[in-house]
């Protein structure tokens, strides 16, 4: 079945320039030199882990594309003392917190990184920009992100964000008691049907080809979910704009207010490459992510991966406790290697003497 990318952060452009991230703010210069710890992303993974790097006295720039993937959101929820914080104000404060201790913000967008000979037995990595500008680091931590994949049903992306969502943790108290419809993109989807039916006593399964067994169609018509099994043709608007409900094959219309979905999440690999981290399939194969170990070390020395890249459902609150896991994990590997290069300048300072 063909599918439509959506960018949150592009869609978030096009509709409503309110919903720009404020990434472009201002944007730091360059640093020359070699740096500790260049942060590819900045959204809440990648600013946090540039905290604890930054607060570490660690040299780190973050070089941020200005498209978070939760652009569209009016507030980000479940975030303890900051629920219902704007995405855009809450990465304006994240940017100005790592600039405090000394970190800097680079607005721009990378098109390749990879590993550079070693110096002085470090690693080294270069980071070139889409304008040309180049950084250099001793440690990388990628923090880019995923791209949600929707299912190509006409009318569905132009209300992506608003009216149709996709987890309940993140949208459900704003849709509770709404007519919900579940537009079902796999197995996945009945777990993501009973999630809804905790919010609204009004919710309807689209099967879309999805095939389920008699004890599945048992147990959601317990919870009163109606499951329809015809194809769906399009989303219909209202005359304010707004989803008023899904046509079927035949021209039924099934009146909805919200709609939900199981998106495929793909990582944002554009310029890594050069890299060659490792990825694998998501949960229940609803995309494909970095892998990763402890404190989002991956098999590449020198290279991190913190938030949805590598965990492609956490929300906002564990993408940022992973970027400051992360960020600790960098500085004591750095501290080590600091050490070493102290005991092999003073071993070779001993043999001159």
């Amino acid at each position: 079945m063909q599918t439509s990318v959506t960018d949150l952060g592009d869609a978030a452009q096009s509709r409503d320039v309110r919903d720009k991230s404020d990434a472009t703010d201002r944007s730091d210069t360059v640093p020359g030199g070699t740096v500790d710890v260049v942060v590819i992303g900045g959204g809440a993974a990648g600013l946090n882990g540039a905290l604890m790097l930054a607060r570490s006295r660690r040299s780190v720039v973050v070089v941020d594309g200005g498209t978070p993937r939760n652009a569209p959101a009016d507030g980000v929820h479940g975030l303890l003392a900051l629920d219902g914080t704007p995405p855009a104000e809450l990465y304006r404060r994240g940017r100005d917190e790592v600039r405090r201790y000394g970190g800097r913000v680079v607005a721009g967008t990378v098109v390749s990184a990879a590993p550079a000979p070693p110096q002085d037995g470090d690693l080294r990595f270069t980071v070139t920009l889409a304008d040309g500008r180049r950084l250099v680091a001793r440690r990388l931590l990628v923090a880019t992100g995923v791209r949600d994949v929707l299912p190509d049903v006409p009318g569905l992306e132009r209300h992506w964000g608003r009216g149709v969502v996709h987890c309940p943790y993140c949208h459900g108290w704003e849709v509770r008691d709404e007519p919900i419809g579940i537009l079902a993109a796999g197995p996945a989807s009945v777990h993501q049907t009973l999630l809804f039916r905790q919010l609204s006593r009004d919710v309807v399964l689209f099967t879309r080809g999805t095939v389920l067994d008699a004890d599945t169609r048992e147990r959601l018509d317990a919870r009163s979910v109606r499951v329809v099994d015809l194809p769906v043709q399009e989303v219909v608007e209202d005359a304010g704009g707004g989803i008023a409900g899904v046509r079927l094959a035949g021209g039924e219309v099934v009146p909805r207010r919200v709609l939900a979905v199981a998106t495929t999440l793909q990582a944002r690999t554009d310029g890594l490459d050069g890299l060659r981290l490792p990825m694998e399939d998501a949960f229940g194969g609803t995309g494909r992510r970095y892998s990763s170990g402890m404190a989002g070390t991956t098999d590449v020395p020198g290279v991190w991966v913190a938030g949805n890249v590598t965990e492609p459902f956490a929300q906002v609150g564990a993408s940022a406790a992973a970027g400051a896991l992360a960020g600790a994990h960098i500085n004591a590997a750095l501290a080590t290697a600091d050490t070493d290069a102290a005991l092999a300048a003073l071993a070779g300072r001993a043999r001159t003497a």
